[in-house]
């Protein structure tokens, strides 16, 4: 990006410190007003390993990647899991049960949101029909700002007040955006946004809204990223980032950790999730992994990872069995914006987890995406965007293939509500044929509309 760009950044900033009333003493990392900053205490986190070297780096080293690999060099936290043992045991009501098992000090202060311990909806009925033996749905579109992005989020913050950063930033296509964003405010944060141009409406007036400072690139998500990366070094912001900030995993993991505790560490044979920029799955992957370590599980569910067909560059990757270190990026394009991603920056733990547990990657056509909206609305109950019903759509094409049969009991997460995309769901009705009808104000219009 060009210096004059960085500038313009620059000094929009100021004016959204001044208009906004946020503390500023420049743009780079400090203290901001009014924290009570707790000196963090770790000892569940031993290291910070490198998924390309396995170099291990303590968490006071580094903040984002391996300094020897750069963007690809993606840290995995490694927790002491005897003294996670030692320490789990809380029953609240939130993502929060689990700090024993995340990387935040259990003194810093947490979001007075409540995030975590979504429903888990049991639907047998629908997977007879679908031919599997039970079907649950986790709802995540039940959290703060209406969508999974929200986990990830809350460890962001926390960290990044930690970390004493005066501005955290994030780039997204909406979701993760919003999650940020409401979740900041919750706690007086100010954040930065970027987000292509093309974000849903819905998803941009949340971020303005919530009162976040949002920078709508003129171009994809992929440059919005990018772009995101350089403000970050060059301001010194917390950077949220998805691939970059090996926390984010942490925070998604904790869905899969819920869903063992609500059915009882017993769990499902498959676990079926949209996928864009990888991390959500590669969070499940590492929620699996801790499950195993602490001995609550014998074996791991097969993770299905659906993408669009229109943004399946990890569906090529698996089929082609290509090193997706070296992967070049590959066309985006679909009405699933929150899982359109053309180089998925998590792309390696999402890789991980597919193969670590004999699962797979499968694409399915926008056409069946926008079908999946009211198809799974009317036999879950359960209202999604378009890249949560992608999923939806992927549960008949992996029956088709073989990954899923009449054996297996499956859990489908829901990533995102449809109100964030209400234009993608009145299409996806219009597309049937489905509309409402116009009646005079009496019983008699009521009528004769019921008799034709």
């Amino acid at each position: 990006m060009s210096t004059m760009l960085i500038e313009r950044i620059a000094d929009q900033m100021a004016e959204s410190s001044a208009r906004l009333g946020w503390a500023s003493r420049g743009l780079g990392g400090g203290r901001y007003r009014g924290w009570v900053i707790p000196t963090p205490s770790l000892p569940q986190v031993l290291s910070l390993d490198c998924i390309v070297c396995d170099k291990s780096y303590d968490p006071a080293e580094v903040d984002y990647t391996c300094p020897d690999h750069g963007a690809v060099g993606t840290l995995d936290v490694v927790y002491d899991y005897e003294f996670v043992k030692d320490n789990l045991g809380s029953r609240e009501s939130s993502m929060w049960r689990y700090g024993p098992l995340l990387p935040v000090a259990k003194e810093s202060p947490k979001p007075p949101l409540q995030i975590g311990w979504t429903p888990l909806y049991e639907r047998t009925e629908h997977a007879a029909a679908l031919g599997l033996k039970d079907l649950w749905v986790k709802d995540d579109s039940r959290l703060p700002t209406a969508s999974f992005k929200d986990r990830a989020s809350a460890i962001a913050v926390v960290k990044g007040r930690e970390k004493q950063a005066e501005f955290i930033a994030t780039a997204s296509t909406g979701n993760a955006a919003a999650a940020l964003s409401g979740v900041a405010a919750s706690m007086g944060q100010p954040n930065v946004i970027f987000v292509p141009e093309t974000a849903p409406e819905a998803k941009i007036a949340q971020l303005l809204a919530f009162g976040s400072r949002v920078m709508l690139v003129k171009g994809s998500y992929d440059q919005a990223f990018d772009l995101c990366m350089e403000a970050c070094d060059r301001f010194g912001w917390y950077n949220r980032n998805t691939g970059v900030n090996p926390y984010m995993t942490e925070g998604k993991k904790t869905s899969m950790l819920e869903i063992a505790s609500q059915l009882g560490d017993e769990m499902p044979d498959a676990i079926v999730v949209s996928v864009g920029d990888g991390c959500i799955i590669g969070g499940f992957h590492k929620g699996l992994r801790d499950l195993t370590a602490l001995g609550k599980i014998d074996g791991m569910p097969r993770l299905i990872g659906v993408q669009a067909e229109g943004s399946r560059y990890l569906v090529d990757a698996f089929e082609g069995d290509e090193d997706v270190v070296t992967k070049p990026p590959a066309p985006a394009d679909t009405v699933a914006d929150s899982i359109s991603a053309g180089l998925p920056r998590d792309r390696i733990k999402a890789m991980n987890a597919v193969k670590g547990t004999d699962g797979a990657f499968l694409a399915v056509p926008d056409d069946d995406i926008l079908a999946a909206i009211p198809a799974m609305a009317r036999a879950t109950g359960v209202f999604v965007e378009p890249a949560a019903a992608a999923a939806y759509a992927g549960l008949p094409a992996a029956i088709e293939r073989g990954l899923l049969g009449a054996d297996d009991r499956v859990v489908l997460v829901a990533t995102g509500s449809g109100l964030k995309d209400v234009r993608a769901a009145m299409a996806a009705v219009k597309a049937e044929g489905t509309a409402p009808t116009l009646v005079e104000p009496s019983i008699e219009a009521v009528e004769e509309v019921l008799a034709s």
